[in-house]
């Protein structure tokens, strides 16, 4: 199973949470993109299985950038990973196709288990 992970997150700080994490689980990190058009232009270059993806990026919402996916037939699995946690936020990241949404701060192993949890 491949394990190629690109992570959108707009802090640097995040990125590297998720990077250490990841990758002491034996992930490949293909990419990190800091705003919505990296985010979806490297979906595309880098075609990963698994893409962890804020909500709240300088130029984009993250359920737009879902949107884009859909739309555009991106396979990757999506967590999301925002510090937005209403009820009607969560309900549309998992309508639009998001396998699983973590509340930061989370946990290492909350974010391993989505990952697991997605196959």
């Amino acid at each position: 199973m491949s394990k190629r992970v690109l992570i959108v997150d707009d802090s640097l700080y995040m990125r590297t949470v998720i990077r250490d994490v990841l990758e002491a689980e034996g992930f490949t990190i293909v990419a990190e993109a800091s705003n919505g058009e990296e985010a979806i232009d490297f979906a595309f270059e880098y075609e990963p299985d698994y893409i962890t993806l804020d909500n709240i990026l300088p130029d984009m919402i993250g359920t737009d950038i879902l949107k884009v996916f859909k739309e555009e037939g991106i396979n990757a699995k999506v967590i999301m990973i925002s510090a937005v946690g209403q009820d009607s936020v969560v309900n549309t990241g998992m309508k639009l196709g998001a396998i699983d949404y973590i509340i930061k701060p989370f946990t290492n192993k909350q974010l391993l288990e989505a990952l697991r949890k997605a196959g």
